[in-house]
């Protein structure tokens, strides 16, 4: 890989793994004011489950280059920006253990973590598809006559 491919890498990762961040401190900082909204676990508790999977997620990121990390990063990205615009712009009514969370309405703190939540997703999708799995890498090298491993 060029340098400029991996700077560009490093650059990706930083962009998903602040996005995740930013994703885990709205989702922590919000928790307490949605604890009311319950049915079995409140919309506070599933807040907090959100934020603290985005936290660990971003920090595998960083520290774990593989493209199982970022397709979790993108995962974890991307339905943290669908529950975000399904529960804003439809009344899922509750469901099992979940509260109904139909929230009709923006507010900064809200825009914020949906605008990192894309912008990750997206960059976490870019590094997936442009991963190499570890084995093509080492096929790549044997073929032309360097190290594997």
């Amino acid at each position: 890989m060029t340098a400029s491919g991996t700077a560009t890498r490093v650059l990706l990762r930083l962009v998903v793994a602040a996005g995740l961040a930013i994703d885990a401190y709205v989702h922590f900082h919000l928790a307490d004011t949605y604890d009311p909204v319950k049915a079995s676990i409140s919309q506070g508790d599933l807040f907090r489950i959100e934020a603290a999977v985005a936290a660990v997620t971003a920090v595998l990121v960083l520290v774990v280059r593989h493209r199982l990390v970022y397709a979790l990063a993108f995962l974890v990205a991307a339905g943290g920006a669908a529950a975000v615009l399904l529960y804003r712009y439809v009344d899922v009514p509750a469901f099992g253990p979940f509260p109904a969370m139909y929230e009709p309405v923006w507010y900064t703190q809200k825009t914020v973590s949906l605008i990192a939540e894309a912008v990750a997703a997206v960059a976490a999708a870019v590094l997936v598809l442009t991963s190499r799995s570890r084995e093509s890498e080492n096929a790549l090298r044997s073929e032309a006559g360097g190290p594997t491993g």
